[in-house]
């Protein structure tokens, strides 16, 4: 079975933690990835794998979130990309958090 990184979550992920603060702010946040390095992983360039280990943990979520299997296994549901963005939202409290994907979890049950 192949697997591949999904470069358009982790571009997805990483312009929506990132917001309004600049490139450069936030490769001092990561520490020891390039401006212009985060720019190429925004626009879905493969990052290497140091520089997407330290990506992930920036953005709080497992590596596995990004890694999309061959045609064989199932992909990402709307339900984990959703649950994905909150996660690595950095301005939300845990509690709300928490309850936010409380609620997303039972709307996506009920549905």
């Amino acid at each position: 079975m192949q697997s591949t990184l999904n470069t358009e979550l982790l571009a997805s992920m990483l312009k929506s933690k990132r917001g309004k603060k600049g490139l450069r702010a936030v490769s001092d946040e990561i520490g020891d990835v390039s401006a212009p390095t985060l720019s190429r992983i925004e626009q879905g360039k493969i990052p290497d794998v140091d520089t997407f280990i330290k990506i992930c943990k920036w953005l709080d979520v497992s590596t596995d979130t990004f890694i999309a299997s061959d045609s064989r296994a199932n992909p990402l549901s709307n339900h984990q990309h959703v649950v994905a963005h909150l996660r690595a939202d950095r301005e939300l409290p845990p509690d709300t958090l928490n309850m936010l994907v409380t609620m997303i979890d039972l709307a996506y049950k009920n549905k």
